[in-house]
């Protein structure tokens, strides 16, 4: 099981520990994967990164084979997972058997618009510290690259990206990243099995956004919701505790045939 993790977070995430001793305990093989810039990895790439990055996961992925895999994404690791599984389209990977997201931001204008209210304000406040935390220490660490870094007048998500992310990868505007690097924009593309866990209290996430004709059309793609849950959170009154990533074990035991519990 190959795990990517959400927005400025890394492979030490507790949501990551807690579904790799999950899937351990189930019998399978954990990757925690740190996407590049996290985890520590600052200095071993040329470039920042961003929510439709796939070329990492690509390659990891391909890196695997043939070795069965399944791939778990939490948030931004979920829109990436989605969206290259959707890259993909009738060609995916064979040793690719599932993609499951876990409050993955399919839309990711729509997101940046949820997260800059008001009542997100605090959460957002902190992305913008550990963002610009990010691109100060790759100014230490790569000088030659990167230059000072103006963050006056960048209060947002939005105009962080506007600012930095989208030019840094050619994409110009963020509204113009968002529309290229959304994974509802490949659902319908997607045909290996893959799994969507979505919670309607998902401070960060609108749930209409997940009101896509994909999943209705697509039998590729399995919507799972829930009324409550927040964002990557799922946290249950009995057992399983953690719901979500209990769900994406259980899916992959099912593609496996190694239903070993209930």
């Amino acid at each position: 099981m190959l795990v990517v993790h959400g927005l400025t977070a890394c492979s030490e995430a507790r949501y990551m520990l807690t579904l790799a001793a999950k899937a351990l305990e189930s019998g399978f093989g954990v990757i925690r994967l740190n996407v590049r810039n996290c985890g520590g990895t600052e200095h071993l790439a040329p470039t920042l990164y961003h929510s439709g990055l796939t070329a990492d996961l690509r390659s990891v992925i391909d890196q695997l084979a043939p070795k069965p895999v399944f791939v778990v994404g939490f948030s931004m690791g979920g829109n990436m997972a989605l969206k290259l599984a959707g890259e993909w389209g009738d060609d995916p990977p064979g040793h690719v058997l599932g993609v499951c997201s876990i409050s993955a931001p399919i839309r990711l204008g729509e997101c940046s618009k949820r997260i800059g209210e008001f009542r997100n304000r605090v959460y957002e406040i902190r992305f913008l510290r550990q963002l610009r935390a990010a691109l100060r220490k790759k100014r230490r660490l790569q000088p030659e690259i990167f230059p000072e870094w103006d963050f006056s007048g960048v209060d947002s998500i939005w105009e962080f990206d506007d600012r930095f992310t989208a030019p840094s990868f050619g994409f110009g505007t963020a509204e113009n990243y968002y529309a290229q690097a959304s994974a509802a924009g490949y659902l319908d593309k997607i045909r290996v099995p893959a799994l969507v866990l979505q919670a309607e209290d998902d401070p960060f996430i609108p749930f209409e956004t997940y009101r896509d004709e994909a999943f209705d059309s697509n039998p590729a793609l399995s919507l799972l919701t829930s009324r409550n849950g927040g964002h990557v959170a799922f946290l249950a009154t009995r057992s399983p505790r953690f719901w979500a990533e209990a769900q994406a074990v259980r899916f992959a035991q099912t593609m496996t045939g190694r239903m070993t519990q209930p």
